[in-house]
């Protein structure tokens, strides 16, 4: 760096000043792959820092293509797309895992900065390969193995205690899909109808499942959020605690440990999502196995943005910027998320009066989608001191704004 005269004044090899008493500060482009609601949210992370978004979106009807003001609508699956996409990006993320690992791989030869990177992401994208790489640095996880076949399933569930067992496919699969509970050799069959590979996993006997968030950054600064209960519905998240209730130092230190360890061993670069099982022994221990990974900001970490000083989509921006992170402490004692699911009552917008009304406190996050049953559309964020109270908030202003609830 240099000061005021002729030439040119540099930052990271960026122009800070050009010419005679003239400054010029350019701030980075990120391009977002993918326009769902994880990339609106991302996107008004960076608003405040000045931060300039870049959108591939697959319609200009997706979630972060309403509000990105540059968009580019195309295939995320097809590389000559990827490249004329990520022409005048500083660096490429993701709002999903599904672009193909050896694009990802073009776009880094060619010089382009992508965060995570395939090395790293891959382990999100295919299941067999994760639970793998987990074995491999001893990080514990259900028993596991992938299947050929039906027989190979039976085989896998006479291996430990019968059936029932869990069959994913290895990729593509996210809130549910993907996934059977299979009770039988006989209800094994579909899986394999695709002709793709399929991971079969132990039934867990948990008492409730948690999730670890933590982000780090390409010269390995790393944070890590409090340890969440994450409640289910139907396979897709309903309601997440900040942080878990009851659980003791030892196992939430522990938890946040492990996060941070897969996120360094993986070389992640942002956001990471480690999904847990929190089982107990038959001697009355609390124990942790992983479940999934997300390398993207995860709705698990969606109460950080009303409940942390710095929530999971800033940190990623500032991630995959390697710009220091943020502070991830929480704000309250309580923060409770809970997801706004379609129902058959599309006029959510006439639910505000009521919500804003009776609790003034309350955070409404809707994604400018259109209501269907069971999709994901929105959620509410609420803080505070009792739990109870703050749960009760949560559920009743999620509710009433789905139509579940009328009063």
């Amino acid at each position: 760096m240099g000061g005021p005269g002729s030439g040119t004044l540099r930052y990271r090899n960026r122009p800070l000043w050009r010419g005679r008493y003239s400054w010029s500060v350019t701030f980075p482009v990120v391009g977002m792959v993918g326009g769902g609601q994880l990339a609106r949210m991302t996107h008004e992370a960076g608003i405040p820092l000045g931060i300039r978004f870049k959108l591939l979106s697959d319609t200009p009807q997706d979630s972060a293509a309403q509000v990105v003001g540059d968009v580019v609508i195309g295939d995320y699956r097809d590389l000559d797309t990827l490249r004329e996409f990520a022409k005048g990006c500083d660096v490429i993320t993701f709002d999903h895992e599904h672009v193909p690992t050896e694009h990802l791989r073009a776009l880094e030869a060619d010089g382009i900065p992508v965060r995570p990177g395939p090395d790293a992401l891959v382990h999100a994208q295919d299941k067999g390969v994760m639970r793998a790489k987990l074995d491999a640095i001893g990080v514990p996880s259900p028993r596991h193995r992938i299947v050929r076949d039906v027989d190979d399933v039976a085989a896998f569930a006479a291996e430990g205690d019968g059936f029932p067992v869990i069959l994913k496919t290895v990729r593509g699969g996210y809130d549910g899909k993907g996934v059977w509970f299979v009770r039988s050799a006989e209800e094994a069959e579909d899986p394999f109808r695709a002709g793709v590979p399929v991971l079969a996993e132990e039934k867990v006997d948990f008492v409730r499942e948690l999730a670890a968030n933590v982000v780090r950054s390409p010269h390995g600064q790393a944070v890590a959020y409090p340890v969440v209960e994450s409640q289910q519905v139907d396979g897709v998240c309903d309601t997440v605690i900040a942080p878990a209730p009851g659980i003791s130092d030892e196992l939430a230190l522990e938890a946040e440990a492990l996060a941070l360890r897969i996120a360094k061993e993986l070389g992640v670069v942002g956001h990471l999502a480690v999904e847990l099982f929190e089982t107990v022994t038959a001697e009355g221990d609390h124990r942790i196995l992983v479940n999934e990974l997300a390398m993207r900001p995860h709705n698990s970490g969606h109460w950080t943005q009303d409940g942390a000083i710095t929530s999971q989509f800033a940190n990623h921006v500032r991630a995959v910027l390697d710009l220091p992170l943020g502070d991830p402490r929480p704000r309250a004692t309580w923060t409770v998320m809970a997801n706004v699911l379609g129902g058959d009552y599309p006029d959510m917008y006439s639910a505000y009066l009521h919500c804003m009304a009776r609790d003034p406190q309350l955070k409404i996050h809707m994604y400018g989608k259109d209501v269907k049953p069971g999709r994901k559309v929105g959620h509410v964020n609420t803080y505070g001191d009792d739990l109870d109270d703050v749960l009760e908030r949560a559920r009743h202003a999620a509710g009433y704004l789905r139509g579940t609830i009328t009063e």
